[in-house]
Parts: C-alpha cells; structure tokens; sequence
C-alpha cells in the first residue's frame, strides 16, 4: 500500500495507543498466573495480537470485550505449533516461558521476523539446559524444556529481550538462579519487566544491571491493570507537532519506566514548545536548532529523532548506530537511503549519525516493511515540499493501526 503525505500543517490532540512493550509483558505474567487477570487498554497492535493468540494456543482462557481483556492463566492442553508473528519481543519473552514445559515445541514467526537471527536466543537457552535447535540461525525453534536454574552468564548487548523472558519464568522453578549479564543496553526496558513483576508479586533483585538473582518458589498473582500508553508511537506525533504545528497528547504515564519518554528532554533541548500539565503534553512548532542524542539505551527513539534531526538549524548527531543493524530492517542503512531522497545529508560514522537538511523535498520513498520507518518517513512528509509517497506503509499496523487516521484527524493531508 502507497501513502501520498502532502505538507501539512496539523492542530489538534491525539490519544496515544496502548504500549505493547508493557501489554506483552502484562499478558505473560497473566498466563503464569492461577486465577484470573483484568487488562484494561486503549488499543491493540497487531503485535500485541498476534501474543494474544500465542498464549491462547499455550492454555489461557481469553476474553475480550471493548477495552478490557480478561485472562485465566494456566497451561492446558499447549498447542506445540506456536507462531508469534512479526514481533521479537514475543519471540524473545516467550521463548524461556515455553520452555518451562516438559514437551517439544516449534516457534515461528511471520514477515521481517523471519530473517531475524536467533543465535544469541540458542546459546543462552542452553546454559539453562534447554535442548533447542534454529534453523542456520533463523526461524523456526525447536525447544524441549524444562528450563533448569543455573548461574549463568549472557551476552545483552543484542536484545535485552531474552533476559526479560529469563525474568519472567525463572521465579516459577523450584531452585534459585544467578543471570551474569554482559554489556546489557534497553536498561529501560528492565525497569519495565521489574516493575511489571511486582504488579504480579514477583520479586527480582540485581546489581547494577550486571547480576540478577532470581529467588525459586515464586507464584504469581493475577491483577487488575491497565496498559501504559505507549512512548515510542508518541514520540512520533510530539516530533510532529514541533516541527509542524501543535498537538495535545493524552494518555500517557510520566512515572512510566519507558525509556522513550526521553523524547521530552530532546524536544526541549533543540527548542520546542513543550508544556506538561497532569498527565497531557501540548508540544508547539518553534524554531528547532541541532541537538545531540545517545540512543544506546532507547533505539526506538532513533527514526522519529531523524525525522526531528532534519527540521533542526545544524548538524545534529544521534549515538547508538549499532543498536538499529538487527531491527526490522537495518534501520541505520533504511534511514540514510530513504531521508537522503528527501534532501537529507546524513553521514554514518561508528556509532554516531550526523543528520543535517535545508529543508526536505517530497519523493518516492519505502518503509523497508519497518513500521518505525514508514511513521518516521510520514512525520518529514509533513514539513516536505511537493508530496511524499511511501511504499509498504501498512506495515504501521504492527504498533499502531490507526496512525493514519489520527494524524489525519488533526489536520494532516494523508491519502
């Protein structure tokens, strides 16, 4: 699908959707949990749905009604052809979930997710004396468990995905484990599964991010909760009303653990308007200068900040290239090509991108199948001259279904 972005000029307030880093992490825990949990959610992403069935297929009882899910934890009768779709997260979350089980299970994916590596995911899986086999490094998985405690060491400078599926599953084996983590980044994201936990009355205790101790024994307590909004998709539309008009935006947490709410202090920093009263953000265009950004521990903050990057007076630079090689796309390769063919000078050097533009002119440009891509190629549609097309653009539908039709809701001229 082709979407045709004209220069707009957008005013408004917009409501952002759920975040499926946190309701992915809330619907594990209500699997592990005897007895019934309430998650309460302003929208469904096709990620998020796509683990909705996966722990359907694993025993949970499920029901959905407007914005309220209702779940029975429990494994019953696991399905053992699991398919988590086109989201790592599942993959990674779920894989140390599945293998608590004493049985042979095959998990695949869909679209980007199958051209994704999972060695790292196989070589950490078997310090923890699960039999798992890839398929030359790619999708599917083969897993045998039961997942057994050790005192192990893993490699967290590709994902901290894994160590948040190793988390979440470890507390329900008798024995404690010891999880020595090297070069950990997303520390975020860390925060989130912890603080996650304790919603369900697990407890996780570590050093610096360096050492996890995980105590056995441990049961979860089903909850009643809802969803955060979601920081990474918001980042998105506040970076859109500072380079193109105004926008209030609702729903979202400011005491989140969601490493993405950065995006805040970086709008500051290069000049936006940016005012903050209980729980809204109203975000006003101004005059933007060139700022300097460390992604490392937020890689999903890099697109919308290019798209930021070249509505800036000045050369701005964003760290952490080396975060975005095993993305949905290369995200680091889809940036330079696709802002280069609106104008853009982008230089990559190490792990730092320069990111310097005199305006952008609209052309035909592909979201490389990378939803972050498509929406942060859209925002720069709205500050470019002549009109933007951008190939694959349903891929948006992997975080936020309804991105179209809300930025179109507030002014923007998207067909």
């Amino acid at each position: 699908m082709i979407k045709k972005i004209k220069k707009s000029e957008i005013d408004g307030q917009i409501t952002v959707p759920s975040s499926k880093s946190h309701f992915q992490r809330l619907l594990a825990g209500a699997l592990l949990s005897k007895g019934k949990s309430e998650i309460n959610f302003v929208s469904i992403s096709n990620d998020t749905r796509s683990v909705i069935e996966l722990i359907q297929l694993l025993g949970a009882k499920v029901e959905i009604s407007k914005n309220q899910i209702t779940i029975e934890g429990g494994f019953r009768d696991s399905a053992i052809n699991l398919n988590v779709g086109e989201s790592g997260l599942g993959l990674r979350l779920f894989t140390p979930i599945v293998a608590l089980q004493n049985r042979i299970f095959k998990i695949t994916g869909t679209r980007t997710l199958l051209n994704r590596p999972v060695d790292f995911i196989v070589e950490s899986m078997k310090k923890f004396h699960v039999h798992i086999e890839s398929d030359n490094g790619k999708l599917p998985l083969y897993i045998k468990g039961p997942l057994v405690a050790a005192d192990a060491e893993i490699e967290g400078s590709f994902s901290s995905q894994l160590l948040t599926g190793l988390l979440m599953s470890l507390p329900l084996i008798k024995e404690d484990s010891k999880i020595t983590v090297k070069n950990l980044t997303s520390k975020p994201y860390i925060d989130l599964t912890i603080n996650t936990l304790k919603l369900f009355n697990i407890k996780i205790e570590h050093k610096n991010y360096k050492t996890f101790n995980v105590k056995g024994k441990q049961n979860y307590t089903p909850v009643k909760v809802n969803v955060e909004g979601d920081w990474s998709s918001a980042a998105f539309i506040l970076v859109a009303a500072a380079i193109s008009g105004e926008i209030l935006v609702k729903g979202l947490n400011f005491e989140s653990m969601q490493g993405d709410k950065n995006i805040i202090e970086v709008l500051k920093k290069c000049g936006a308007k940016v005012e903050i009263d209980n729980n809204l953000i109203r975000v006003k265009k101004y005059k933007l200068i060139a700022f300097e950004y460390d992604a490392t521990e937020t890689p999903d903050l890099f697109p919308p900040l290019v798209a930021l990057a070249a509505n800036c007076k000045g050369i701005s630079t964003i760290h952490g290239v080396n975060r975005l090689i095993h993305k949905e796309s290369n995200r680091a390769n889809s940036l330079k090509s696709e802002f280069e063919k609106l104008g853009a000078n982008i230089a990559i050097h190490e792990d730092r991108m320069l990111i310097e533009a005199d305006g952008l002119t609209g052309n035909k440009v592909s979201s490389h199948d990378d939803h972050r891509i498509a929406m942060a190629l859209t925002v720069a549609g709205l500050t470019a001259s002549g009109d933007t097309e951008i190939e694959k653009s349903e891929c948006v539908s992997k975080s936020w279904p309804s991105f179209f039709q809300q930025l179109n809701s507030i002014g923007a001229i998207i067909n």
